[in-house]
């Protein structure tokens, strides 16, 4: 099929859906200038990446997720919403899209204009005392003191605070995993956007999605395990996104 039948169809199946929901993956970011993690330039392409996001590492050594951590979400102000970002938020104004559930924990979703997502990674929104009860810290305050160079601290033991981000070693929030789960099942098309689905539990929502009956486009720049499954295939975020954003205006309110 030809791309521009293939984006025709998908235009259309944007317009069917009644309950359409998007799952997206680190790849939705790379438009933003973030290093995605399993791409062919990821970060787990390097020796100590998983280092930066493990729960024992941090434990022992949390300057090393901090130092690290910052380029990719401490500077969020220096970071633009991608077109990918930008036009899944004027989706969901327009009540195109019910929901969105990502695994990114850079916040770009929302700068974008998505005001319903579900972060089944955790969020860097909060930070807390692994030590101390209700102690707590805005993502604002903690992304200015680590700008400065510096580490959050708990006013009450002198500890370093930790993101409310899942590290290795940490289960998801259960809150956001279940929602997550109930939006996919009851979803009637998934757009499943720069995700190689390896990382489970946030690969299987397609399947939830597929199980209720819904359909799936797939939209990533590397093969996935679904993709058998998928009603559309596209390895082009950027060429999918602009294409969808010059067709806004014929997505009217619901």
């Amino acid at each position: 099929m030809e791309e521009k039948a293939k984006i025709d169809q998908l235009v259309k199946l944007i317009k069917e859906a009644k309950n359409m929901v998007a799952l997206t993956g680190a790849g939705v970011s790379t438009l933003s200038g973030i290093r995605d993690f399993r791409g062919k330039d990821g970060l787990y392409k390097e020796m100590d990446a998983e280092k930066i996001f493990s729960l024992d590492f941090f434990l022992r050594d949390p300057s090393f997720y901090y130092n690290n951590a910052g380029t990719f979400i401490y500077n969020i102000d220096e970071k633009e919403a991608s077109i990918v970002h930008t036009t899944l938020g004027e989706l969901e104004q327009k009540g195109r899209l019910k929901a969105l559930i990502t695994q990114n924990i850079d916040l770009l979703h929302q700068k974008g204009g998505s005001k319903n997502v579900i972060e089944i990674h955790g969020s860097p929104t909060i930070h807390y005392c692994l030590y101390c009860t209700d102690v707590e810290m805005s993502f604002a305050e903690a992304a200015a003191i680590v700008r400065a160079g510096n580490l959050p601290e708990c006013p009450k033991c002198g500890k370093v605070l930790k993101p409310a981000i899942t590290f290795f070693g940490e289960n998801l929030p259960a809150n956001a995993l279940v929602d997550a789960m109930r939006i996919s099942e009851r979803a009637d098309l998934m757009l499943v956007l720069g995700t190689t689905l390896t990382v489970y539990p946030a690969a299987s929502m397609p399947e939830y999605t597929l199980h209720g009956g819904g359909k799936l486009v797939i939209v990533n720049n590397m093969p996935t395990p679904m993709d058998r499954y998928a009603t559309l295939l596209f390895d082009d975020l950027e060429e999918v996104f602009s294409e969808l954003k010059s067709r806004l205006n014929s997505f009217d309110n619901l």
